[in-house]
């Protein structure tokens, strides 16, 4: 009889362990409704149930931690926290959040009655805000409607700040200081009170600016204010836009995180996707080299490095990244040592001497190659020949585009370098390439395309002495404004000022 007993008190204690999220929303027909869960700042669906007389519940055991919302069809949401407890929230349409009455969850207590606070100093500070308009920024009465609006904030941050101090170890508590900005002391000064460093507030903001966020807990990523925080972090209040700035900070911040976490899973993934789309020019950088560090390879458990991503997908990321290796900024692309037009000679780019190269990829049948390569004879015949600037233009030559190619070049009168993979180089090396490889030419020159992820054409690089990449992906306005810059002659009258080009004319990839 004993064991039996036993063996009940187990059972039921293993059942006491369900977590049971019931809702009952007064105003609500009997319908089907959403739970939906954040990730960073996407939300997803996570289950859904039948609402019967405003009531609804679901199980908890099936959810992550974090804030979650139950969403009816009417797109209201009610947004709590969960963290593996019992909750049960009454509110009424149309204001669920509003009117939310937590009637069950320690967690949501303090978190609702938290929200409802923030709401109205908000709504305060607002007021408070339109009335200061109405008068000069000198006045006593705009003075003294800027110490009430101070007196909110400072009233709001307090109550944030007793909530902290006083629910250590909880959710709540860890959700409320990420939301809180870090304090900035006062400025070091010298002996006569004069400040030292003129950027200490931003420098010292900027490297405390994760002080109040937790990044060992993923709970924390699976709400949207974490997203917030990640983006301002990124952006140019913050940050110069420069790709190596954007990358120092990028691996500063993962790789604080446990590799497969789903703080390492967002952080990585967001910043890898926001720079591979990124618009500025090098930004691509920031994609390659995050997507060296964290995607490909494996970890020392011989483990994948981005355990979320599909085997396929995963494989095709990181043969972009190691195509784009050697194609991003202050990197020396690979050599081309092709045919000129003679079909005979043979001329690479590394035995140049010039000051810049400017590599162009072209195409004789592609209408934009035929507006601007002709615009690129201009500024080598009347700027960059004489200043040392070299032209390394790769044309398609292959079947009748060899004789296009020809003949573009002979009626343009194109006297910059032209190298080509010719038609008959490109029949013979399909037979056998080892007669032009080495002794000749390399793979990579021959598959140039590949090499160069030349999949659309104008595409250009611009390289220095050393041929290492300091521009690409620019219009012919940006190529000679960027030229006569570097050789300190910006005050030239241009000859294809910015405000004469039709962008989707006259922009090189």
């Amino acid at each position: 009889m004993k064991i039996l007993i036993t063996a009940f008190l187990i059972l039921s204690a293993s059942f006491s362990f369900g977590q049971n999220l019931k809702f009952k929303i007064e105003g609500q027909k009997d319908t089907t409704v959403n739970l939906v869960r954040y990730f960073g700042k996407g939300l997803y669906y996570a289950d859904t149930a039948e609402m019967k007389n405003g009531v609804v519940e679901f199980d908890g055991t099936k959810q992550k931690p974090g804030i979650l919302a139950l969403f009816l069809p009417s797109q209201k949401m009610l947004e709590f926290i969960y963290n593996k407890e019992d909750v049960y929230i009454e509110a009424s349409l149309p204001d669920l959040m509003g009117s939310a009455r937590v009637k069950k969850s320690e967690e949501n207590k303090i978190f609702n009655k938290y929200v409802q606070f923030v709401n109205l100093e908000r709504t305060k500070a607002n007021s408070l805000v339109e009335r200061r308009k109405a008068f000069d920024a000198d006045s006593p009465e705009y003075k003294q409607l800027s110490e009430q609006i101070e007196g909110t904030t400072k009233k709001v941050v307090t109550y944030q700040n007793s909530i902290v101090d006083n629910n250590q170890g909880m959710l709540v508590s860890k959700i409320i200081k990420m939301s809180m900005d870090v304090v900035i002391p006062k400025a070091p000064t010298d002996e006569n009170g004069v400040i030292i460093d003129s950027t200490f507030r931003f420098t010292y903001y900027r490297d405390h600016y994760f002080d109040n966020i937790d990044l060992k807990d993923d709970r924390l990523v699976r709400t949207p204010i974490y997203h917030n925080k990640l983006e301002k972090y990124f952006s140019k209040t913050l940050m110069i836009q420069h790709w190596d700035t954007v990358i120092k900070y990028a691996f500063q911040l993962c790789d604080q995180f446990t590799v497969g976490s789903d703080m390492y899973q967002y952080n990585v993934s967001w910043i890898t996707s926001q720079y591979e789309k990124s618009k500025i020019m090098g930004m691509d950088k920031v994609f390659v080299k995050m997507g060296e560090r964290y995607y490909c390879g494996e970890t020392e458990e011989g483990k994948s490095k981005a355990p979320w991503m599909k085997e396929e997908s995963l494989d095709k990321l990181c043969e972009k990244v190691n195509t784009h290796m050697d194609l991003v900024m202050g990197a020396v692309p690979p050599n081309i040592r092709l045919r000129d037009t003679t079909d005979v000679n043979w001329v690479d780019f590394y035995s140049l001497k010039s000051d810049y190269t400017i590599l162009y990829f072209w195409d004789p049948q592609c209408g934009h190659c035929t507006k601007i390569t002709p615009k690129l004879q201009t500024l080598y015949e009347k700027k960059f020949r004489d200043r040392n600037v070299e032209i390394f233009a790769v044309g398609k030559a292959v079947g009748e585009d060899f004789e296009n190619w020809k003949k573009f070049i002979r009626e343009n009168n194109l006297e910059f370098i032209n190298v080509a993979v010719t038609d008959e180089l490109y029949n013979a090396a399909m037979k056998d390439a080892r007669q032009f490889v080495p002794k000749y030419t390399t793979i990579k020159s021959l598959n140039y395309q590949t090499t160069y992820d030349i999949f659309s054409t104008p595409k250009v690089f611009v390289l220095d002495k050393d041929k290492k990449i300091i521009a690409k992906s620019l219009s012919i306005s940006q190529l000679e404004n960027l030229i006569d810059r570097l050789q300190k002659k910006s005050d030239l009258p241009k000859l294809f000022p910015p405000n004469t080009e039709k962008p989707d004319e006259e922009q090189m990839h």
